[in-house]
């Protein structure tokens, strides 16, 4: 470990800012761990990108296609990869506890910087703030890694912003990645941004957050490699201007990448985000692969029309 538990909220302070990207996991046309793709990926995203931290093994990683085995690979490969270059972020979440424990253990002697672990199903539980409280002691307890929540509606509800707070006085709770509207995180933010940092992962409202609520961290979603290329940075860009306070050239740059939201967004069959988002990878000379069940791959049509899109949408490459 790189701090002692105490210290993993000034830690995460000083660290945990810029950009993070959730890595999508790349699987070959065997559907295998597609170990020497996700390398490659990581040193394009880090040395040509910038990106400064990676969220490893979450939802855009498939981590519920994965064996325990293979999700401490992803780990390892990325804290391997980033070691001196870019910050780590390893997802343990699991419904079962003893999993999320057993992860973050890994995580810890592979030497990742931290862990994020989703908030659980609770079934027929109405009073969810003990619940939550517990649970996420129960990890703090045993884990000495500093721990970001993160809570989004595919739990079946989200964490209110009450619920958040008290949890942050935890000692190792770093940070919160929020899936939340607007007006949740703000609440959030102003109650406890002195405490931990709070993201959420929509890249449009990054530069707002960064202005009116003194966000330092973008924690973190797929845009960062799928809008921005080696000679087309303009993600960076525009945050770097913000964290500069050169606000409407910010905004400039900012808006100039519309046409390419608009190209990604269009293109995407509703049924089908991690395939379109691999196959647009692919188009960005990344490596993407296959999904894993129960996710759905393109048919030749989707793949042709997500590439008129791309084509169109304004990318220098």
């Amino acid at each position: 470990m790189k701090y002692a538990m105490h210290e993993a909220k000034d830690h995460a302070r000083e660290t945990m800012r810029g950009i993070w990207a959730a890595a999508l996991q790349p699987f070959d046309e065997d559907l295998a761990f597609d170990e020497a793709g996700l390398r490659a990926n990581i040193r394009h995203w880090v040395d040509d990108l910038g990106i400064r931290g990676l969220f490893v093994a979450g939802k855009q990683g498939e981590f519920w296609a994965m064996s325990l085995d293979e999700r401490k690979r992803a780990m390892s490969v990325a804290a391997d990869e980033c070691a001196g270059t870019a910050g780590t972020i390893m997802s343990i979440s699991d419904q079962n506890v003893d999993t999320v424990l057993e992860l973050g253990r890994h995580a810890q002697e592979c030497g990742a910087d931290y862990v994020v672990v989703h908030a659980p199903m609770l079934s027929f539980v109405h009073d969810r703030g003990p619940v939550l409280y517990e649970y996420y002691k129960h990890l703090c307890d045993r884990l000495d890694i500093g721990i970001a929540m993160w809570s989004h509606p595919d739990s079946g509800y989200i964490m209110q912003p009450e619920e958040c707070a008290r949890i942050a006085d935890l000692p190792n709770i770093v940070a919160i990645k929020y899936s939340v509207p607007r007006e949740m995180y703000v609440k959030l933010t102003r109650m406890v941004g002195d405490k931990i940092l709070v993201s959420t992962s929509s890249e449009p409202e990054w530069l707002d957050n960064i202005e009116e609520l003194g966000w330092q961290l973008y924690l973190c979603s797929s845009p960062p490699y799928q809008i921005q290329t080696a000679k087309d940075r303009r993600m960076h860009e525009y945050t770097e201007l913000a964290f500069a306070g050169r606000f409407d050239e910010a905004r400039r740059v900012r808006d100039s990448l519309d046409p390419v939201r608009d190209a990604f967004a269009a293109s995407r069959p509703a049924a089908k985000p991690t395939a379109h988002g691999k196959y647009w990878q692919e188009l960005l000379g990344q490596v993407g692969g296959r999904v894993r069940h129960p996710m759905l791959d393109l048919t030749e049509d989707e793949k042709a029309a997500t590439r008129a899109a791309f084509e169109g949408c304004g990318l220098r490459l």
